[in-house]
């Protein structure tokens, strides 16, 4: 029996853009504009889309470091939008992040002992043994050594000041981890060893991911269902495996054709999307892609798509399936 953790329903984030002498509101930025989508226990769910499309964002409303502008986030059933800030600090135990740049989200002066110690503090751990015993654990954990303990972040490399950032997120068994591009500041040859371990602790604590990313191929690597988001809507969301064989949104068949195969059989004919991505202070009417689709029809440039179901855990939004 699948048990929902996350369900997010009509999420909207629109930052105000200020002009003029007085500083007044003059338009507003639909970062996200309309996003639901839910995550199973256990599941890894990927977002992907290009830069600016949304999905970092999302990532940030899910813990509530940024607040939505509308829209309700579930967290085991609970709506975790209507808790005060004290509240939802506490709720923060459950739900950690992995930052995309690991040198910019560690502060350079604290040693690694310290940093993973800061969340143990935070959320109550009191005892000084303990938590010199859970720094110990956690850096085993992801692949470290515990004479690492007393080194600061620039004497580590790229991968294992990534490792670090995962070895605090875990630090209070969190149930949800958002990673936000946790591997697209690393060398290729680590980006893999950062993804198994990725795995390798899902299993062993039983985490849930929402992982979020530009690339393709590390998406597919990791998820077990992948969101396609598109200046700030999911366009469509389906099991991985299939989303790969049968992508059905135009933007998500010209993402995958632009991904090298090395088996020339299978290489789809590239398609190449015309035009810029509109921008997100001004995004068209109507279907948010029509601009840019090989395939639009008139009805897309007024009538904004619904994300629907067109095949058993498989929905699009697009007007070709209607």
């Amino acid at each position: 029996m699948t048990q929902v953790l996350v369900k997010v329903e009509n999420l909207k984030k629109h930052f105000p853009i200020k002009g003029g002498l007085l500083g007044k509101t003059v338009g507003e930025v639909k970062a996200v504009d309309g996003v639901s989508f839910f995550i199973n226990k256990g599941e890894t769910l990927g977002l992907v889309g290009e830069s600016g499309c949304g999905k970092s964002t999302t990532g940030k409303i899910l813990l509530r470091l940024l607040e939505p502008s509308e829209g309700k986030i579930y967290f085991e059933g609970e709506d975790i939008t209507t808790l005060s800030s004290a509240e939802m600090r506490k709720k923060r135990r459950e739900m950690q992040m992995v930052f995309q740049d690991p040198f910019a989200s560690l502060n350079p002066r604290h040693t690694v002992e310290k940093i993973l110690e800061e969340p143990l503090l935070v959320h109550g751990v009191k005892s000084r043994a303990e938590r010199r015993k859970r720094v110990k654990e956690l850096l085993e954990v992801v692949g470290l050594s515990s004479y690492h303990a007393k080194r600061y972040p620039h004497q580590f490399s790229g991968g294992q000041r990534q490792r670090i950032g995962i070895a605090r997120a875990l630090a209070v068994n969190p149930k949800l981890i958002i990673a936000d591009e946790p591997v697209s500041a690393l060398d290729v040859s680590i980006q893999s060893q950062v993804l198994n371990l990725l795995q390798d602790l899902q299993k062993e604590f039983d985490l849930t991911y929402l992982f979020i990313a530009h690339d393709l191929g590390v998406v597919r690597h990791i998820s077990d269902r992948v969101g396609v988001m598109y200046l700030g809507n999911i366009v469509e969301l389906s099991d991985s495996e299939q989303l790969y064989k049968n992508p059905k949104h135009p933007y998500t068949q010209a993402l995958l054709s632009a991904v090298p195969i090395p088996d020339v059989e299978y290489q789809k004919e590239r398609i190449i999307l015309q035009g810029e991505v509109p921008s997100p202070s001004n995004p068209p009417k109507g279907c948010p892609f029509h601009t840019r689709c090989p395939k639009a029809m008139d009805t897309c440039v007024s009538v904004r798509p619904l994300l629907k179901e067109i095949e058993p855990g498989h929905y699009a939004a697009c007007h070709l399936y209607e």
